[in-house]
């Protein structure tokens, strides 16, 4: 089914039940309201007539009682002789009020007495309504005062309400013609709301689809028109986001396999090519040749091995073991080791620390990132250049700032330092490792629940290396486990 017909059915369906609840609560509500007194009155009228000229007149005695009780239980209706000066009952053929109980008899004056009782010896004639003292339910009545010691007699039927049943064949055929022709007016408006609705959702859905077959031809440019209701346009920005992460992988990808190519190729064929030559007897010093392989085979190694260390550490394989060690010394301690390292390049590293910094970390884990920043920096800072190693408490964490008058990142690479294999010119730098540090490093900095992030003003301008770490990781961070 269409978008089209199912928001019509929605519509449409929603308006039946509008409808059917309506009429519902329309006849719940009638059959709650009691009967309109008319008919009680008239049938009261025609007992009354009854007795007038038998009854009433001798109404305090012992027979006219009787006759009394006689009419309203031949005419299942209640009568009670009420003292008109004193509003209080003398007699009641149910017998549920006792004598001299007080009963107040509203008048009802939209309804009147006909001619026919005008003849009739009555002092005043009324009709109304009582409530029953004894019960709590309310009585229609006709009151016929008489003359006779000023006595009322008071011929009563209980006030009845309709049944739903009753509400039902009163109205239910009035009802029926303007329900047929709301449900035909309303299909209308349902129908022609559907399809603009559908259009509106529906267009830029298509829209969607469209850039979502060309993303999977290859086409990762493409971009949704920010248009539509809210959710559509949610929709689209969340779309265009994902071209635009999924556009960044395949570049990553792309750059990732040069660059392993590259690091890889360079070792591969130092080790064959002096293989080759050992084989052909052509090297005149095989101990030197021999170097030379184990040295591109040991950084084979540490290739393979500093990739699984990171495929561990991404995959949150990796337990760190926490303590709490001073900072400020670890950092003191990593720079005096390769001062010597600065000093034959001729680089001047300065330490500059605020005293003790107590954090929760894993110590050896720290220590490999200090130890890969760091020495980044002294390859490549030129000679005569310094590198700055600053710490400072920010933020309920600390800070490490490795700074260095080096060659500088430009701006477009910031973002991509930290991705595998990853280097920025490598014509512009001496020979390097294998390009996994600055990724594992952020990623031991992420599962301390820090941050790490590269600054440069340009080429030519240094680089800052800058990590902030929290004085205690998260309870749960990632890849976290404390040490027992």
């Amino acid at each position: 089914m269409s978008l089209r017909w199912r928001l019509f059915a929605t519509y449409f369906l929603l308006l039946v039940v509008t409808l059917v609840v309506i009429v519902g609560a329309l006849l719940v509500f009638i059959s709650s309201r009691p009967e309109p007194p008319l008919t009680s009155y008239q049938q009261l009228a025609s007992v009354a007539r009854l007795i007038l000229d038998e009854v009433v007149p001798g109404v305090t005695g012992r027979l006219a009682l009787a006759q009394l009780m006689q009419v309203a239980e031949d005419n299942d209706t209640r009568i009670l002789i009420v003292d008109s000066a004193e509003s209080t009952v003398q007699f009641d053929t149910a017998g549920l009020i006792e004598q001299g109980t007080s009963i107040n008899l509203e008048r009802d004056p939209t309804y009147r007495l006909d001619t026919r009782f005008a003849a009739l010896k009555l002092a005043e004639g009324y009709f109304g309504s009582f409530i029953d003292p004894a019960t709590g339910a309310e009585w229609l009545y006709i009151g016929l005062r008489t003359r006779v010691r000023d006595f009322t007699a008071v011929l009563a039927e209980i006030r009845s309400t309709r049944t739903l049943n009753d509400a039902l064949a009163e109205f239910g055929v009035s009802l029926a013609g303007p329900l047929i022709q709301s449900a035909v007016i309303g299909m209308v408006f349902a129908f022609l709301l559907a399809a603009v609705m559908s259009r509106q959702i529906s267009k830029p859905l298509a829209s969607v689809a469209r850039a979502a077959e060309s993303l999977a031809r290859g086409d990762y440019g493409v971009k949704l028109p920010h248009s539509g209701p809210k959710e559509v346009r949610a929709v689209a920005e969340a779309f265009n986001t994902m071209t635009h992460e999924v556009q960044s992988t395949q570049q990553s990808q792309r750059d990732f396999l040069a660059n392993v190519s590259h690091d890889l190729k360079t070792p591969l064929t130092s080790i064959q090519g002096y293989s080759q030559a050992i084989i052909d007897g052509a090297v005149r010093e095989p101990a030197v040749a021999a170097e030379v392989i184990y040295s591109e085979a040991g950084r084979l190694t540490r290739m393979v091995s500093e990739l699984t260390d990171l495929a561990r550490l991404q995959a949150g394989h990796v337990a760190l073991h926490l303590d709490r060690i001073d900072l400020s010394s670890l950092v003191g301690a990593l720079s005096q080791r390769l001062e010597v390292v600065a000093q034959k390049k001729q680089v001047q590293l300065n330490v500059i620390t605020p005293g003790r910094l107590i954090v929760t970390v894993d110590g050896d884990r720290l220590a490999q990132v200090i130890t890969n920043l760091i020495s980044n920096a002294i390859n490549f800072t030129p000679e005569g250049g310094h590198i700055d190693i600053g710490l400072r408490a920010l933020d309920n964490g600390v800070e490490i700032a490795v700074r260095d008058s080096g060659i500088g990142i430009p701006a477009a690479e910031l973002s991509r330092v930290f991705e595998r294999f990853y280097q920025v010119d490598k014509a512009r730098g001496p020979r390097r490792g294998t390009g996994l540090g600055l990724a594992i490093a952020k990623e031991i900095i992420t599962a301390h629940g820090g941050r790490i992030h590269a600054e440069s003003a340009g080429e030519g301008h240094g680089t800052t290396f800058v990590v902030w770490l929290p004085i205690t990781p998260p309870t749960t961070p990632q890849l976290v486990k404390a040490q027992p």
